[in-house]
């Protein structure tokens, strides 16, 4: 993959070191006080960058580069910021949980009360093509690499949670089929609809806040400590999949698009409304009920997702409609719970 074009100073810094191979950071000044890490698009194509270095790397950087101390010193000073702002946006929602519930309860309760605007929704009654591969290439930085960053959360875990998270993961992979793979499935989907599936072909067309939403998850599975954190993102993720996954296929289907562009959606319908209870009850309930510490991190993981979810949301739509900036999300006061778990005890979700 080809470096991307910087996008400010911070982000111009890392490239040239990369660029010229073994060559020192030069010292980028500090975002100002008043700059949104989560919006700001040099802080979060920065990280990225450094991340992507213990993924698969770019072309002429040497491997090693990896870990260069001064990049990992970087990449944790940023994170340091990413971290911060998240846990302030996560706040107000995490304050609000009643902290005798199940923890799995709490997940699988909890996108309803996501709120903003809905792109699945308008892709599946509005949207046209143009706007439908938009949506295709701006979510290509997640999908196209999958469940890569939980993959590194797996040595991180003992006993029952590691083996769900091995199931789940196994599942995405393919489960032994390589053209099962979800990555591949998203790939292929891209193709479809005549647009470049390699990994990182979009890189300088993809919004600030949807490589936070890429950025999140490396944050979370590459910091050991941020394990629950991974793994409540990740069970919200599953979560709020089916539904939407759902409605996108139904848009692409009124679009009469070939069926490759749909099979993602439809495949992540299905597996996701089994890998929400696996994620939910068997990696995150297990793992606090072996360390009841880790419950507020994973929490904070799943209301993060919420959080940038929103954002992301409310750009697309703002986007897509050309209309004036969407207001912020209003959540609703008591989360829904999901319909298979209606006979679950919800309703004291949130305290009064």
């Amino acid at each position: 993959m080809r470096l991307p074009r910087p996008r400010g100073p911070l982000s111009a810094a890392v490239i040239t070191a990369l660029s010229e191979n073994h060559a020192p950071v030069v010292p980028a000044a500090a975002p100002a006080a008043d700059v949104d890490v989560l919006t700001d698009a040099d802080q979060q194509l920065a990280l990225w960058v450094l991340y992507e270095l213990s993924y698969r790397g770019f072309d002429g950087v040497d491997a090693d580069r990896e870990w260069d101390t001064d990049l990992i010193g970087l990449r944790r000073s940023i994170e340091a910021r990413f971290e911060e702002a998240l846990r302030v946006a996560a706040a107000p929602l995490l304050d609000g949980l009643d902290a005798d519930l199940p923890v799995a309860d709490v997940l699988l309760a909890l996108p309803g009360a996501a709120g903003g605007p809905s792109p699945a929704a308008h892709l599946h009654r509005h949207a046209d093509v143009t706007v439908l591969r938009e949506f295709l290439r701006e979510r290509s930085i997640q999908q196209l690499k999958e469940s890569d960053p939980q993959s590194f959360v797996l040595p991180r875990l003992a006993g029952a949670a590691k083996t769900a998270l091995a199931e789940l993961q196994y599942d995405e992979f393919g489960g032994g089929r390589p053209e099962r793979l979800h990555q591949q499935l998203y790939a292929d989907a891209m193709s479809a609809a005549d647009l470049d599936p390699t990994y990182g072909a979009y890189i300088d067309d993809i919004s600030a806040v949807s490589l936070a939403g890429a950025n999140v998850m490396s944050l979370f599975a590459l910091n050991r400590r941020l394990r629950g954190a991974a793994m409540g993102h990740l069970a919200f993720f599953e979560a709020s999949s089916p539904v939407g996954s759902r409605k996108i296929a139904a848009g692409i289907e009124r679009l009469e698009l070939p069926a490759a562009v749909s099979a993602y959606f439809h495949e992540h319908v299905e597996a996701d409304s089994v890998h929400e209870q696996v994620a939910a009850h068997d990696i995150c309930g297990v793992m606090v009920e072996a360390e009841p510490e880790l419950r507020d991190d994973v929490l904070l993981g799943a209301a993060a997702c919420i959080h940038l979810d929103e954002l992301s949301a409310v750009e697309l739509m703002d986007r897509w409609t050309a209309q004036t900036p969407s207001p912020a999300p209003t959540r609703t006061t008591l989360p829904r719970p999901r319909a298979a778990e209606a006979d679950r005890d919800v309703a004291s979700l949130v305290t009064t």
